[in-house]
This record gives structure tokens, sequence and C-alpha cells, in this order.
């Protein structure tokens, strides 16, 4: 059976609907499992690379700063070329850029071009911010009950890769030595083939489209209107919540990458070394989406309200227990990262239900990407202003501001909540 056949029987069909769930779930698990690879990259070596090409720590958040921001654009080409296309076109090639962006990074660190690296960070950008737009594809088809739990499986599969990929920078490192490539070049060569594998899985593999199916039963059973009488927003077809699961994304996003994007400076300074620094980034980066499958179970069961207030207690108490730890304990770095991966966690997983309630099939992947701009450019935010609190103050101060960052989205969606404003759903 062709994908054609399949889209139709998905239509009128509920157990092929299903079906196809299923076998979208998969397809989109193994794109994961490769684009998890390709983060560890920017996460792990950017800051080093910059600082090191550079020569001043100060600039140690520009290349956090320069990816989030081609994170942010292709979000939101991404986001408009799947409102027309489907998720296959626009997840596929935006792996794909991210891809060719990698590749740029080696060669410009390899010929010590300062202003190409600039320019290659801001293209493998592309290639984060799809790995975080690919969660979407997972909640077309879900039932409203289900789709905090169909992002977690999503999220989940990410954890592979980017647990290993932080664990792998000290043999990827010698490899570029090998190849006469610059140390910190290395772990974006595993970027390139990761992020380009997972754009042609999806590329070939995901047919029929979810979004394109879900699209077609939302205009044959005239279901182009949020349900909910409490979802009204200004844009038509865009409930409050969407707004609401924004903020907390966003204010997530800043204390998250603010905190992540100078541990590993902070850790240089104190004599950690490449294992060291890759065993707290793995770490951080296996909390931000190992629990997701229990987070989603939670988000549905218990509400998305409760988890992104709690998320934003956690994101605190990450930031505070960072700015007392000795820079020389491990172990207390360890705690505050895991931390602060979990509290994003919960948070992204609760955020993104939200905006999934609060928006149809005729609005959704446009307004999805319009909100991961907002989500790419509070990480730039973050990253880019890094570097100067820390240089300029201390690290444990950029731990407390990020913190508070985190909680600051807390009021907001406890007015939203008193008001009426917002699905808050739930499993019966």
């Amino acid at each position: 059976m062709d994908a054609q056949q399949l889209a139709a029987e998905a239509v009128t069909d509920p157990m092929a609907r299903e079906w196809l769930q299923r076998r979208t779930l998969i397809i989109v698990v193994i794109s994961q499992v490769l684009g998890g690879l390709g983060l560890a990259a920017g996460i792990t070596v950017g800051a080093l690379l910059a600082t090191e090409m550079l020569g001043s720590e100060r600039f140690g958040g520009l290349p956090t700063l320069l990816f989030t921001l081609g994170a942010a654009l292709s979000a939101f080409l991404v986001g408009r070329m799947t409102q027309r296309l489907g998720r296959r076109v626009g997840l596929g090639l935006g792996f794909a850029a991210g891809g060719i962006g990698a590749i740029a990074v080696v060669l410009a660190a390899a010929s010590e071009n300062i202003w190409a690296l600039f320019a290659s960070l801001f293209v493998y950008g592309a290639g984060t911010s799809t790995n975080l737009q690919a969660r979407y594809a997972g909640t077309d088809l879900a039932t409203p009950a289900q789709r905090a739990t169909a992002v977690s499986v999503v999220m989940v599969a990410t954890t592979l890769g980017a647990v290993l990929g932080p664990n792998l920078i000290a043999p990827l490192g010698d490899l570029a030595l090998q190849l006469g490539l610059p140390r910190h070049s290395g772990p974006f060569l595993l970027a390139a083939v990761a992020f380009l594998g997972a754009g042609v899985v999806l590329l070939v593999l995901l047919r029929p489209d979810p979004f394109l199916v879900a699209k077609q039963i939302a205009a044959d059973t005239d279901a182009s209107v949020v349900a909910a009488p409490a979802a009204g927003g200004p844009v038509a077809g865009v409930g409050a919540g969407a707004y609401v699961g924004a903020a907390v994304m966003v204010c997530s996003q800043i204390s998250m990458v603010a905190i992540m994007t100078m541990t590993p400076v902070h850790m240089g300074h104190h004599g950690h070394g490449y294992e060291h620094v890759g065993l707290v980034i793995g770490l951080h980066i296996g909390a931000m989406y190992l629990p997701s499958l229990v987070t989603g179970r939670m988000v549905d069961r218990f509400g998305r309200v409760l988890m992104a207030v709690l998320g934003g207690l956690v994101l605190l108490t990450s930031g505070v227990v960072a700015a007392m730890s000795p820079g020389d304990s491990l172990g207390l770095l360890i705690t505050a990262l895991v931390l602060l991966g979990v509290g994003w966690n919960f948070t992204l997983i609760a955020g993104t239900a939200l905006v999934v309630d609060a928006t149809t099939p005729a609005t959704r992947p446009k307004t999805q990407g319009t909100i991961d701009v907002a989500i790419s450019l509070a990480g730039a935010a973050g990253g880019g202003v890094s570097g100067l609190i820390m240089a300029g103050a201390s690290f444990a101060t950029l731990s407390v501001i990020g913190g508070v960052a985190g909680l600051l989205a807390v009021p907001v969606v406890l007015w939203a909540h008193r008001r009426g404003r917002l699905q808050d759903v739930r499993e019966d």
C-alpha cells in the first residue's frame, strides 16, 4: 500500500490513524537519536573553540548566541515550510542545513577564519532547532490526553545521542588531530554526519506525512476551532494557552542556556579536564531528555499547570546549587546541571502541550515555528550575556540570575489558570 492510500485510510479509520501514529513515532525516534548526536558539538565545545580562537573567555558565549540565532531563523522557516509542505520536508531540510553548517565549522576552524566560523555556527543552528521542532511531529495524530506523552517519546529518543556525544569529545578531538584539524573541531565532524543522517531518514521514510493527514482530518471533521471556550486569543485559531506555553519555554530556555554555556569554561578554571566536562554536560543533556517518558505521563495525568510550576521551581533550585558549588566539586556541579536539565524538561513538555492544546492544524506549524523562534532568541540572549556576566562578576552570579529567570514564568501560568485563560488538559 502506497503513502497516498495509507493517508486516505488514516483520515477515515481511527485504527489506521493509530497505526500511522505509532509508525510516525518510530521514524521520528530514529531521526532524534541521530539528531541528539549532533547537539553535542555546539553545547560542549562551542564555547571552548571560540575562547581558543579569540583568546578571551569574554566571548565564550558567542557561539551559543550565533547558533541560537541561526536556530531562530530556521525555526521560522521550518514552521512556514511545514505549514505548506508537511513535517517531512520541513524537518528533513532543517536537519540537512544543520549538517552543512557543521561541515563549514570544521573547515573554518581548520583555516583559522573566525568570520567563517561565526557564519558556520549560524547555519549549524538549523540542526539544533530542527531537533527541537521534531517534538511536534509526535503530536499531530495523538489524542489531546496523549499529546504530552507523544512529545516525551520523541524527546527521550534524543537521549542516547545527546548523552553519548559529549562523552565522545576526547576521542573525537584525537581524531581531529590525526586528520590535521583543530582538536575542538572534532565533535562537529560527528554533528555533520548525524544531522545529515537524520535529514535523510525523515525525507525518505516519513510518508505519509502526519501533519498533512491531521490537516485533512481537521478539514473533513470541521475541527478547525480550538474546543475550549477559555482558549480564545488575539490571533484566530490560536488560544491564550499558546502564549502561556511560549512564556514557560522562553524563560526556561534563558535559564538553561545561560548556566550550561559557561559551565565548561568555569570547570576549566578549576582544573577539570575534557573527561570531567564531557561527563557533566553529558549528564546534563541526559537530564534534559531522559526523564521525558515519565514527564509526559505526569503532564497528561496531573495537568500542564502543575508541571510548568514545578519545572520553574526546579530551575531556581539548580541555579542556587550551582552558585553554592565550589569550583572543584564535581559532584555538586553534576547535581546542579542535572537539576537544570530536569527543570528544562518539565517546562518544555508542559509548555509544548499547552501550545498544541491551544492551536489547530490550520495554524499549528507556523505558530509552533514562531514560538520556537522566541525560544531560540531567548537562548541566544542567555548564551550571549552569559560570558559577559561571568567575566564581569562570577559564575555564581550567573547561576543565580539563570535560576531566577527560570522562575519568572510561574506567576504568568498561575494568573492565566486562575483567570480561566488556558486549557489544563489531563486524563480523566
